[in-house]
């Protein structure tokens, strides 16, 4: 786990290759060394910062060296190196680390770009080959580490963070189309182009892409490496479904336990990250520490710390619990956007950024985390009316009676006869919410009228291809919502030099749940029904069939309420107003404090944004 950064010359030697300001800028994701390699030819230079969690020996120190052909930079792990590396020494490979590091640029040598189809893990790294005068990079499959590039007409510039690319001399220039989408519906990212960010000639290497330059050619190259279809299969038996499921699941938890520092888990006292801590105290290794650490709201009606405990007491863990000081929420602020350099839609953003910050003083450098389950195994409730749009389109509704066992559980989403209209004319329902939802976006928000008529034309919204169960899943762990999330737990735990681990996003268990019809993920009214059922004789009842689902949401509108945060805000509308963002009459109205998920969030989002134009 680290940070890396590097130049590639277009057009010969690099006239400008000091590297030094962007490592200072990613020292945080790596504070245990840094290192830089420049090409004899001085047309290439790498650098890196290190965390030390796989092999800490200096023999496994980056830029890494190979064959005298192969120089290679890595941010993350490949938790079945073990596995590839004994593949690889069968084929004649003779290694001098115990690191994953090595094998990656093995794989590299024997397989080329195929070496991505056999990694499970989460990574990012580039790769020079000296002797085809390649560079080759590389992301994750779910895009768990971050891979941003910028390239001018003489070179190629990359980076874990964009305040690097900075550094290394790219305007930090926001993108207003990105920045319309933002404030109008909460948009962070662009359905229709993933490499587009919040700031112009800046982009991000899509998930499950790799990155190609021949110097020969001086042709740029991005393509996908692997892709996930919804292909139901049918007749299956919930035994063999059941023991599938906890093997792959149990599997992955078991391979992200290999470590050389210390592990601990993030605790929230729901279902996903209850179950971790139990496959986790199932398979412990010796550097699974039983620490958990859980976000707390005391007195607030939706905080969890209650069912934390339960969990706590049960597998007897060393249990760390993490407020958040909300006199001090303008500061924290601060810290958390120097970090994520890109807006977010809510404050659960600082308090895991606090959960992060208290597993490092902990002596925890890595965690394991629950994040995921709920886009891959139907959690949210919105889900909900999607199933039940299905079913009626099926003219199985009322005969499963799946919406009245719902509402049995105290399930309150609504289903009216749009949804019914949605259901029988999808097409159609389709458009006329985009329409809609591009008609108010234009009036749900005091823009300045030019920066409307600028932007408007690029509008973002998006729905999924069908209007299935499985379809939304996909849409969301995919397209948009989930890749936001893991966005945003990359750079909060690399704020602290942690490292967090998402046993639910294993790319095999991933294509398992999409092969499942969609009762496997709603039955009976409950949701995420396949991991209650798994884990249900391994957590308390209390856990498994709690009945209300909730997010991971702080008390935000009383947070908001604060004077210095209510300052904050209105400081953050006078930049949007200066910019010609907005209109002077918003800075005439006063900061209305709202939940965490509420639909109009505009107040949060004016503040985060305006750090955009700072």
């Amino acid at each position: 786990m680290c940070g890396i950064a590097g130049i590639i010359s277009r057009k010969g030697n690099l006239a400008d290759n000091n590297i030094q300001p962007a490592l200072n800028t990613l020292q945080h994701r790596g504070p245990e060394d840094r290192a830089v390699w420049e090409q004899e030819s001085k047309q290439i230079v790498f650098g890196h910062q290190r965390l030390c969690v796989i092999d800490p020996d200096k023999r496994s120190r980056q830029p890494f060296h190979y064959m005298q052909r192969y120089v290679l930079v890595h941010n993350g792990e490949i938790y079945n190196y073990l596995e590839l590396k004994e593949e690889l020494k069968n084929k004649g490979y003779r290694f001098t680390t115990s690191s994953d590091t090595e094998v990656v640029v093995a794989a590299y040598d024997a397989w080329g770009r195929g070496c991505l189809q056999r990694f499970d893990g989460m990574f990012s790294f580039a790769i020079w080959d000296e002797k085809n005068k390649i560079f080759f990079a590389a992301r994750d499959r779910m895009g768990e580490k971050p891979f941003y590039f910028s390239f001018t007409d003489d070179k190629i510039l990359f980076a874990s963070e964009m305040k690097a690319l900075w550094a290394m001399g790219i305007a930090k220039e926001a993108n207003k189309s990105m920045l319309y989408n933002f404030l109008s519906i909460g948009y962070t990212s662009n359905p229709f182009d993933p490499q587009q960010t919040f700031y112009n000639n800046i982009y991000k290497l899509p998930a499950a892409s790799f990155l190609s330059f021949s110097t020969a050619s001086n042709e740029i190259t991005i393509e996908n490496y692997w892709q996930v279809f919804i292909q139901e299969k049918q007749s299956l038996s919930e035994e063999s479904v059941f023991e599938e499921f906890e093997d792959l699941l149990s599997r992955s938890v078991q391979l992200r336990l290999r470590s050389d520092v210390p592990i601990g888990t993030s605790l929230s006292g729901g279902l996903d990250s209850s179950s971790i801590v139990a496959l986790c105290n199932q398979h412990a290794s010796g550097q699974y520490t039983h620490k958990a650490f859980t976000a707390v709201f005391p007195g607030f009606e939706k905080d969890e710390s209650k069912y934390a405990a339960l969990i706590a007491k049960q597998f007897n863990l060393d249990h760390h619990l993490v407020e958040t000081d909300i006199s001090l929420l303008p500061e924290l602020m601060d810290r958390v956007m120097f970090h994520q350099e890109e807006p977010f839609t809510s404050s659960s953003v600082l308090a895991q950024f606090k959960v992060f910050e208290a597993a490092k003083k902990g002596g925890v450098t890595v965690l394991l985390d629950g994040q995921g389950a709920d886009e891959i195994l139907g959690g949210y409730t919105k889900y909900y009316r999607w199933y039940w749009r299905e079913l009626y389109s099926q003219k199985r509704l009322s005969l499963t009676g799946e919406m009245s066992k719902a509402k049995a559980l105290g399930i309150k989403e609504s289903f009216d006869w749009k949804d019914k209209a949605a259901a029988l004319f999808p097409q159609f329902s389709a458009a006329m919410q985009q329409s809609n939802k591009k008609r108010k976006a234009k009036s749900a928000v005091l823009f300045n009228d030019d920066f409307v008529y600028d932007n408007s034309k690029n509008f973002y919204y998006s729905l999924p291809a069908e209007f299935s169960l499985n379809s939304i899943l996909h849409f969301n762990s995919f397209i948009y919502g989930l890749p936001e999330l893991l966005q945003l737990a990359d750079r909060n735990s690399m704020a602290h030099a942690t490292e967090v681990r998402l046993p639910f996003l294993q790319h095999q268990l991933i294509e398992f749940l999409f092969s499942l019809p969609p009762h496997f993920k709603i039955k009976d009214g409950w949701t995420k029904w396949l991991l209650r059922k798994t884990m249900g004789n391994k957590l308390p009842a209390e856990i498994t069939w709690r009945k209300d689902k909730t997010g991971f949401e702080p008390p935000q509108k009383e947070w908001m309420q604060q004077p210095n945060t209510i300052d904050a805000i209105h400081e953050g509308k006078k930049i949007l107003v200066a910019n010609n963002i907005l209109q002077k009459e918003v800075l005439n109205q006063k900061v209305k404090p709202h939940d965490a998920y509420a639909v109009n969030a505009q107040e949060w989002r004016y503040w985060t944004a305006s750090y955009l134009l700072k």
